[in-house]
């Protein structure tokens, strides 16, 4: 075990990103390509993940014994029963309130299906799209699926929003009679041995044929993994959407946009709203947003009143497909419209904690930030201001996270093999 590695794989909203931790959690090596078209091609995950594990150091290569991968939470897509996509995906901030009679016939209000902007809906979407029979999977199971050639399985956290109970262990038995149930995966917990890598991807890939692969997590859950946080410490993302997490000593209340997982052997609560860095990007295209960051002066109120949606739809901290973005007016300052669109995306963050707050989870006394916005100091003043508690920043990327329940599951392998050997060398 001394010399094995680990390696997460990350599938974000904006590419992929690898990470190899050693025995210690030590971060060895990471990588990170984007998409070549966007999120809705499934094609441009895999061609991500090749490139960039093509590109570890061969002698990090040669030491890898167990990865994991995590994925968009809601970024569904259906495929044929061999895996082959049917078309694009469907992703997470996609909305279809069209299906949600169809969402609410099978599920009980309140629970982190029973929404249009949950998998569920998009289901019914992709179900209309294309002819049965077919498998439906979330983009971290497809990436294991191919991993291991077989498309079988999903990991319990990517599942919540398609309608797997946690506490229950089961899909609703109003799935039961449907036409499509065989289409849902085959659920296993996160961190737990799914089988070993293929050996046709192995040899693409450049890898050992007998490297573990394991059930992996939400790309929110793998960021809230490698920020370590404490147990007084809520965990906010700032990627291209906001992300807000809390460990808790009880699944959360059910509250439409939320969900509760379970890592690591314990429960934890959050939601994540349509907004985030994806809205700045869009209104500065190619603009150095730190350069323009240090003309804020975060401890004065812009004037503005924006909601920075990417598009129509919320999903957290209100669930409301139809809630429309506010972007103007637009200031003939670039600085004082950043200005503006960072106070509205701290004003969503401080709502969220208030709803999180509602639902059962402890108030936090300090915060962690994790994503690209957590680099930027006048954005972190700023939501200090408004929040009322410290905030510390952490760097490491979600794949470090998701690497780190690929260690955990190869050591306790390890230390199965071990006891039985001990137990097999006593008998008489």
């Amino acid at each position: 075990m001394h010399d094995s590695l680990a390696l997460g794989i990350d599938l974000g909203t904006s590419g992929v990103r690898v990470a190899v931790l050693n025995g210690q959690r030590d971060l060895l090596y990471t990588a990170a390509t984007s998409y070549e078209r966007n999120l809705t091609y499934p094609e441009d995950w895999q061609k991500g993940c090749i490139q960039l594990i093509a590109a570890i150091p061969h002698e990090l290569r040669t030491r890898l014994r167990a990865l994991a991968v995590d994925g968009t939470s809601g970024t569904l897509l259906a495929c044929d029963r061999e895996g082959t996509p049917l078309g694009k995906a469907l992703p997470y901030n996609a909305g279809c309130p069209e299906q949600l009679d169809q969402v609410l016939a099978l599920v009980q209000p309140g629970q982190p299906a029973a929404s249009a902007s949950g998998s569920l809906a998009r289901a019914f979407r992709l179900l209309q799209q294309h002819a049965q029979p077919l498998i439906l999977r979330h983009q971290a199971d497809w990436i294991t699926g191919w991993l291991l050639s077989n498309w079988q399985l999903g990991e319990e956290g990517n599942n919540l929003r398609l309608g797997w109970s946690l506490t229950d262990q089961q899909w609703p038995r109003s799935f039961e009679d449907q036409t499509w149930r065989e289409a849902l995966p085959e659920i296993r917990p996160s961190g737990s041995v799914l089988g070993t890598l293929d050996r046709t991807r192995a040899h693409q890939l450049g890898l050992s044929s007998d490297i573990l692969v394991i059930a992996g997590t939400t790309d929110a859950n793998a960021a809230v993994l490698t920020a370590d946080a404490g147990d007084d410490e809520g965990i906010t993302v700032l990627g291209s959407t906001l992300v807000l997490k809390r460990f808790t000593d009880m699944p959360l209340q059910h509250g439409a946009g939320t969900s509760t997982h379970r890592v690591g052997g314990r429960w934890l609560g959050g939601g994540a709203s349509n907004s985030g860095g994806a809205v700045l990007r869009e209104c500065f295209p190619g603009i150095d947003l730190d350069e323009l960051s240090r003309q804020i002066d975060p401890d004065q109120e812009s004037g503005l009143k924006l909601l920075p949606l990417i598009g129509k739809g919320e999903r957290f901290p209100v669930d409301d497909p139809d809630l429309e973005p506010v972007l103007t007016p637009r200031p003939v300052s670039d600085a004082l419209y950043l200005h503006g669109l960072l106070e509205g995306l701290s004003q969503i963050e401080c709502r969220g904690w208030q709803r999180l707050t509602e639902l059962g989870a402890p108030a936090p006394k300090r915060l962690v930030t994790l994503g690209g916005g957590a680099r930027n100091p006048q954005w972190r003043r700023l939501r200090q201001r408004l929040l009322g508690i410290p905030i510390r920043s952490c760097d490491s990327p979600p794949a470090a996270g998701v690497a780190r329940l690929a260690l955990t599951a190869l050591q306790q392998k390890h230390d199965q093999n071990s006891f039985s050997e001990r137990e097999s060398a006593e008998l008489p």
